[in-house]
C-alpha cells in the first residue's frame, strides 16, 4: 500500500531537485512555534490523551466546519454545548461519522495534516474511510495509552524547542506554574491576550473589568488605574515566560487621542456606553496603548484583525465562541494604522507582526507598510491561508516589497496538538520550493536559498519573538 504522503509533496517537477535539496536541510530543524492555542494543561498534568474523537475532532473547528457545512449537527460530533444540553459523547461514533465524511477534505490543507498525523505520529497508511474507521481508531487509541504518546514525550518528539500558548489577561496561569515548579524541560510560555479587558462588545466587559481591578489592586474604574492593571498583569505574565501579546479586534482601526479625551471616552465606556463608534474608537485606542506599553516593555505585539467573530448568532447562542463561524472581512491597514504608527512606528526597538485574512491587502498595503516602518513585521498566512496556497500567494505578494527578513517565518496557531509537526512540514516544503523557482529564475543564488531556507523555517521566528 502507498504512504499517504509523498516524499515530493509540493515540489514542482522543473525544480523539484533543488527543492529536495533546500528541504533537507531544514526539514529536522527544531521547531520554534511562538504563537498558538494548545492547552498548557497538557503539558502541566502530562495525562495520556483521550480518546481519537476528543483529541483530533472534538476540538479543531477546521474539521467540524466543515462536516457541519455538509449537514452534520455539531452535536453529533461531541461539540459541548453551552448549557450542557446532550451530545453525543461515544468517542467511536463520532470518530465513524467522521470517516464516512473524510472525503469531504480532499484538496484542503487539513486533509494533509491528518494524512501527516496518520502516517507519521500514528503509523497508519491505510486511507480513512468508513470500512477501515474502526481499524484505525483501534490504533490511534491503543498508541494514545503509552507514555511515549503522552504531552510531554510528543513535545519532544516533535522536537519542539518553545511553543507559546495564549491565555486572557484574567488567567492566573497556574498551569504555566506548574510546568515550571515541575522541573521539566520543555520550554512552554504563554502570551497576553487582553481581548476580554479591551472590548466593549466582550461578553461581560463590565464584570471583567471588575476582576481585572481585583487581580491587580488598581483601580480600574479609573483610566489611569485601568492602563496601571494592564501592565502589571503583563509584568506578571512575562514571570511565565511572555514574549508577546496577541490582539484579535475585528478591525486594524487605531486612535491616539490625547489623555484628557482618552480618561473621557474611558469613563462613558466604563458605565455602558451602548454608542457604537464610542465603543470602536475605544477599541481603536487600546491598540495604540498596547503597542506604547509594548515599547516600554518589549513585549512583541501581535494584531490579528479582520475577522467577523461568531457570524452566526444561534450558533454562538449555543455553543460560544470558536466554533467554525469566524468568517473574513476586508481591512483597511494604511488609514487605519496611521494613528499607531504615527505614535511608534518609527521605534527601532519595538515589533508588532500583522496579520491579516484580507489577501488583497498583501501587495497594496501590508508588504509597503512593512518594507518601510521600521516597527512592523509581517506575520505569515493566516488560518484561512494557512494552506500551500495561501503561503504562496503570501511570498509572491510580498517578497518584491518588504522582502524575506520583514516576515517571520512561520507559526501554527493552531489548538490541534499532534498537527504541528505536519503545519510545519508543509510550510518548510512551500518556501523551499518558492525559493528553489527563485533559483531557477536566476533570482537568488543557490547558497542564498540554502541560508534564507534556515531561517524561514527557524532564525526568524525566534528573532522576531524573541525567543
Amino acid at each position: 500500500m502507498a504512504a499517504l504522503t509523498d516524499p515530493d509533496l509540493l515540489f514542482a517537477p522543473e525544480t523539484r531537485s533543488l527543492a529536495r535539496d533546500l528541504y533537507a536541510g531544514v526539514k529536522d530543524l527544531p521547531i520554534v512555534s511562538p504563537h498558538g492555542h494548545t492547552d498548557p494543561r497538557w503539558y502541566a498534568l502530562n495525562e495520556p490523551f483521550p480518546d481519537p474523537a476528543q483529541l483530533l475532532i472534538v476540538p479543531d473547528h477546521y474539521i467540524f466546519r466543515m462536516l457541519f457545512s455538509q449537514g452534520v449537527r455539531l452535536e453529533e460530533l461531541g461539540v459541548p454545548t453551552l448549557d450542557g444540553s446532550p451530545v453525543e459523547t461515544d468517542g467511536r461514533a463520532i470518530w465513524r461519522r467522521f470517516a464516512e465524511h473524510y472525503y469531504l477534505f480532499r484538496g484542503t490543507p487539513t486533509r494533509l495534516w491528518l494524512d501527516h498525523v496518520f502516517e507519521h505520529l500514528f503509523g497508519i497508511e491505510e486511507p480513512l474511510t468508513a470500512t477501515s474507521a474502526d481499524r484505525i481508531y483501534d490504533t490511534i487509541a491503543t498508541l494514545l495509552q503509552r507514555d511515549d504518546y503522552r504531552p510531554r514525550a510528543l513535545f519532544e518528539r516533535f522536537n519542539i524547542e518553545v511553543i507559546a500558548t495564549t491565555e486572557g489577561a484574567l488567567d492566573d496561569l497556574k498551569w504555566h506554574r506548574t510546568i515550571r515548579d515541575s522541573g521539566w524541560n520543555g520550554r512552554v510560555v504563554t502570551a497576553y491576550r487582553p481581548d476580554a479587558v479591551v472590548d466593549p462588545d466582550f461578553e461581560g466587559f463590565a464584570s471583567n473589568l471588575d476582576r481585572l481591578g481585583e487581580i491587580t489592586g488598581c483601580n480600574t474604574g479609573r483610566w489611569s488605574g485601568y492602563l496601571d492593571a494592564h501592565r502589571k498583569r503583563r509584568a506578571y505574565f512575562k514571570e511565565f515566560g511572555a514574549t508577546s501579546s496577541d490582539h484579535g479586534h475585528p478591525t486594524a482601526e487605531t486612535a491616539n487621542l490625547s489623555d484628557a479625551a482618552a480618561e473621557d471616552l474611558f469613563n462613558r465606556i466604563r458605565s455602558g456606553s451602548e454608542d457604537e463608534r464610542e465603543r470602536k474608537l475605544f477599541r481603536a485606542q487600546m491598540l495604540t496603548e498596547m503597542a506604547k506599553m509594548s515599547r516600554d516593555d518589549a513585549l512583541v505585539m501581535q494584531i490579528h484583525p479582520g475577522s467577523w467573530r461568531n457570524h452566526s448568532p444561534s450558533v454562538f447562542q449555543r455553543f460560544g465562541r470558536d466554533k467554525g463561524f469566524d468568517i473574513p472581512t476586508r481591512t483597511d491597514y494604511v488609514t487605519a494604522l496611521k494613528p499607531l504608527l504615527d505614535c511608534v512606528g518609527l521605534e527601532r526597538d519595538l515589533t508588532i507582526i500583522l496579520f491579516t485574512l484580507d489577501e488583497t491587502s498583501y501587495a497594496r498595503e501590508l508588504a509597503p507598510l512593512a518594507g518601510v516602518y521600521p516597527a512592523l513585521k509581517l506575520g505569515p498566512a493566516w488560518w484561512f491561508h494557512d494552506s500551500p496556497e495561501g503561503m504562496r500567494r503570501f511570498r509572491e505578494m510580498t517578497t518584491e516589497t518588504a522582502g524575506f527578513y520583514n516576515t517571520v517565518g512561520f507559526n501554527d496557531d493552531t489548538r490541534a496538538f499532534p498537527s504541528i509537526p505536519a503545519r510545519h512540514d508543509v510550510a518548510r516544503r512551500v518556501d523551499c520550493a518558492f525559493l528553489a523557482r527563485l533559483v531557477a529564475e536566476h533570482r537568488l543564488r543557490e547558497e542564498e536559498a540554502h541560508e534564507l531556507a534556515r531561517e524561514l523555517a527557524y532564525s526568524l521566528a525566534k528573532k522576531a519573538y524573541r525567543l
